[in-house]
């Protein structure tokens, strides 16, 4: 095991777990993840632990769609939309493969997501952070996403309402192995 990932789960953290891609209900629409294990580095997981603590101070809970991801499911996403401003270049390496990325959105107090105007990986214009062509809750709710998880120390990719990573990612190694 990688020691700088840490296993996330609703014990440890509280959290809700739907990692995409170790399903079929994903753009691919094959499940590529050879586990359903949720990882991400142990910096990250500082930050999102803080981030979980602001939603409940709110009622809000924290639902994960992708954190670590291997590189070999990197290049699978690539060859499926090898669209830059959607996936990162295996080449160049992502901030989800360095553990120090996560794509997540917000649960009410009956678990249900709020509407964010797309669903996850919306690859358009539509889930950009500041598109006005979404309704005006939905852009409220985007917004109260992007207020918890800059407050808890992350920084968000302009294109995807969903993603956000930690300040100078790529100082961060790729991680190879699990």
């Amino acid at each position: 095991m990688n020691q700088n990932l840490v296993k996330v789960n609703k014990k440890n953290i509280g959290v809700s777990i739907d990692l995409r891609y170790a399903t079929r209900n994903n753009f691919t629409k094959n499940k590529i993840y050879f586990s359903d294990q949720c990882y991400i580095h142990k910096v990250a997981y500082e930050h999102l632990h803080l981030a979980v603590e602001i939603a409940k101070k709110q009622n809000l809970y924290i639902k994960i769609f992708d954190a670590y991801r291997p590189v070999y499911v990197q290049e699978k996403l690539w060859d499926c939309l090898p669209d830059p401003n959607f996936i990162a270049p295996p080449d160049k390496g992502s901030p989800h493969s360095r553990g120090v990325a996560i794509d997540l959105t917000l649960l009410d107090q009956n678990g249900f997501e709020l509407d964010m105007g797309t669903g996850f990986d919306e690859f358009s214009r539509l889930s950009y952070h500041g598109c006005l062509d979404i309704s005006r809750k939905s852009y409220k709710n985007r917004l109260l996403l992007l207020g918890i998880m800059t407050d808890a120390g992350w920084d968000f990719f302009r294109n995807e309402w969903w993603h956000y990573q930690l300040f100078n990612s790529k100082k961060f190694p790729i991680i190879k192995d699990i």
